[in-house]
């Protein structure tokens, strides 16, 4: 099969590896369809300096070639979307890949593998920072109610990145308001999803330091902010929420570590990582890859807008490229596998 291998750079050589085998019983392998990208696929390779080739790829869309003895609710045939597990083999950016089961879930019918490939690391993500970390309440907790504002103020800086936009769902779906979305050029797109009735608002970074600060302020009317997701996690976007944040227990949590500079004593700080659902938060994982499945077929949940790159995995470097660049603004960069030259008819 054809496997594009990302190195520090990026740099991406598109090689003929074999099609992979099962890791264990509770691994699926899934012909990829279309893979999606993140931030991480060029980050990753330039801060650990690593020479070694990899497919850093995380974001499956495909369908199912093979289970392994203990899958129990997929097989061959099925149209499914995966969190590959990051920093191991068998990586999206390729022909085939692997998954867990519990990091793997049916795509609707309404849903294309476009959309699915922008859904698995960003929205697991988000599910991770608010629930987790933030310890929020979930959309079933009994707090939670449909008719009334659970009365949470919540920052979401950088609300139209991935794992902003995902967040902002999930927080509507806790019904917790006043939403306060910090954004840029995107501003206009997640301002159709925030409910500006209950006190939700957009503030534009563009407009400076200050003037975000300001406008945050505003927004709370004099109320303390507890929590905030910071998905954007640069130093000058802490410094910002350091403003804000309640110094009586407020915390922030990021989805990248990098020192605590700016934060104030009193104010609490976290790292939102992904890749515990592989490992102590499985069960968070399963739960909800499977809710956001029922979300996507209900309408309550969207998948973030996808740029297709042409290209197939020849698409990857220029993909990668851009993202370093940060021309990515509110989209999630996308390659069809099918595009891929060299691909053999039959084959797949």
């Amino acid at each position: 099969m054809k496997e594009a291998l990302v190195s520090k750079g990026p740099q991406v050589e598109i090689v003929n590896t074999p099609i992979p085998s099962l890791p264990s019983p509770d691994h699926i392998l899934i012909r990829v369809v279309v893979t999606g990208t993140n931030p991480k696929d060029w980050k990753l390779p330039d801060l650990y300096e690593q020479d070694a080739r990899t497919n850093p790829g995380d974001d499956i869309a495909g369908i199912v070639h093979t289970v392994g003895a203990n899958v129990f609710e997929f097989k061959p045939g099925d149209r499914v979307a995966a969190f590959h597990e990051m920093r191991t083999p068998h990586g999206s950016f390729a022909e085939y890949a692997v998954a867990w089961q519990h990091t793997t879930f049916h795509i609707p019918s309404n849903i294309s593998f476009e959309e699915a490939a922008a859904l698995p690391l960003a929205a697991m993500t988000s599910v991770v920072g608010l629930y987790d970390r933030l310890r929020l309440p979930q959309p079933w907790s009994p707090e939670v109610s449909r008719d009334e504002v659970t009365d949470i103020p919540l920052l979401i800086y950088g609300a139209s990145s991935a794992v902003g936009f995902y967040g902002l769902q999930f927080a509507l779906r806790s019904n917790m308001h006043p939403l306060i979305c910090v954004a840029g050029s995107a501003k206009e797109y997640v301002r159709g999803f925030i409910d500006e009735s209950k006190g939700d608002v957009v503030v534009d970074y563009r407009d400076g330091p200050e003037a975000t600060v300001e406008g945050i302020k505003k927004a709370l009317k004099g109320r303390e902010l507890k929590y905030a997701l910071d998905a954007v996690s640069l130093p000058e976007s802490l410094d910002n929420i350091a403003e804000v944040l309640s110094t009586d227990g407020g915390h922030v949590t990021l989805v990248l570590g990098h020192p605590k500079k700016g934060l104030k004593e009193g104010q609490k700080y976290s790292v939102t990582m992904v890749g515990d659902v592989h490992n102590d938060h499985k069960d968070l994982g399963y739960v909800y890859f499977r809710y956001i499945a029922r979300g996507l077929a209900e309408g309550w949940f969207k998948p973030q807008r996808v740029e297709v790159v042409p290209g197939g995995l020849g698409g990857v470097q220029k993909a990668l490229e851009d993202l370093k660049k940060g021309r990515a603004s509110g989209v999630k960069y996308v390659m069809r596998i099918e595009e891929t030259e060299g691909l053999v008819k039959g084959d797949r």
